[in-house]
């Protein structure tokens, strides 16, 4: 599976931003997807994951209730939209295909990941 990531930019604090991730070479309905992102000097840490139908979501507590991801499998894409975005917000986002609801927030449980876009929320 081949996992591009775009949409990253710069937006101010308190604005909002929608990431996508195209998947290719799998069938990408079969699979977990999930959003992570490491912030400059930090570790990468788990921000969300939906289930390969789409009919449940899961989110780190950092973004309960800012965040949104989704998917759309007759596209091969997952979204993460960011509102109310905040400077902590700003980092690399990853998305990542696979893993499993007991382990979600696990990156080395992910078979797959795409490249990064960057999202740089100024204050």
């Amino acid at each position: 599976v081949l996992l591009q990531a775009s949409g990253g930019g710069l937006v101010q604090a308190g604005g909002f931003l929608r990431v996508s991730c195209v998947a290719s070479g799998r069938t990408f309905s079969n699979l977990g997807m999930a959003w992570f992102r490491r912030a400059p000097g930090k570790e990468r840490e788990f921000v969300a994951r939906v289930s390969y139908s789409g009919g449940s979501t899961y989110y780190a507590d950092s973004v309960k209730g800012r965040f949104r991801i989704s998917r759309d499998n007759a596209k091969n894409t997952v979204y993460l939209q960011m509102n109310s975005l905040q400077p902590e917000d700003t980092a690399v986002y990853y998305c990542a295909a696979g893993g499993n609801f007991w382990t979600m927030n696990r990156g080395d449980r992910y078979d797959y990941w795409g490249q990064g876009t960057l999202v740089t929320v100024s204050s």
